[in-house]
């Protein structure tokens, strides 16, 4: 299962969508994808049957071109916003299915611009071009274990998401 957030008319925004554009001949078989400008509570239902979840957005606060993260969820959810981050739709799915989650990761773009109107800006297209390949290598072997591996490796060697992560 994959999740894209993203707006393509807000500058950096846009660099999940055009990630998984650059990608949707290349996915895995059977895989399914939910691209959407933010996440809500629904899309908890979304993860019913999946054995493995990504979520792909811009992401501020990135020294890196792009951070790559499990994540098990345990957010409070807020009855009063209709957008969630990734781990809040987890402790929906939580709260709602009575059971634990799909190992879930997180592939952030760094972003710097989310302004109406505005194209990529240089750190966003770099992140693009580096996210690529990862996501190939993601891909290719789409398994949890896998995926654990390389995001320790990535932890070890890259600072970690900003702050203010959109992600």
């Amino acid at each position: 299962m994959i999740f894209v957030i993203g707006n393509e008319s807000r500058g950096d925004d846009a660099a999940g969508p055009l990630l998984l554009r650059r990608l949707e001949d290349e996915l895995p078989a059977g895989v399914r994808v939910v691209c959407e400008f933010q996440l809500q509570v629904e899309h908890a239902l979304e993860l019913c049957g999946a054995n493995l979840a990504l979520f792909i957005d811009a992401a501020c606060g990135l020294e890196a071109p792009f951070a790559f993260a499990e994540t098990d969820g345990g957010a409070s959810v807020s009855s009063f916003s209709h957008a969630l981050s990734p781990a809040a739709v987890l402790d929906v799915f939580r709260r709602i299915e009575g059971a634990a989650p799909p190992p879930t990761f997180i592939l952030g773009l760094r972003a710097v611009r989310f302004e109406l109107g505005e194209g990529l800006s240089v750190p966003a297209e770099e992140a693009l071009g580096e996210a690529l390949a990862f996501a190939r290598t993601l891909f290719a072997l789409p398994r949890p274990e896998r995926w654990r591996a390389l995001a320790q490796a990535r932890a070890r060697s890259l600072p970690r998401f900003g702050k203010k992560s959109a992600v």
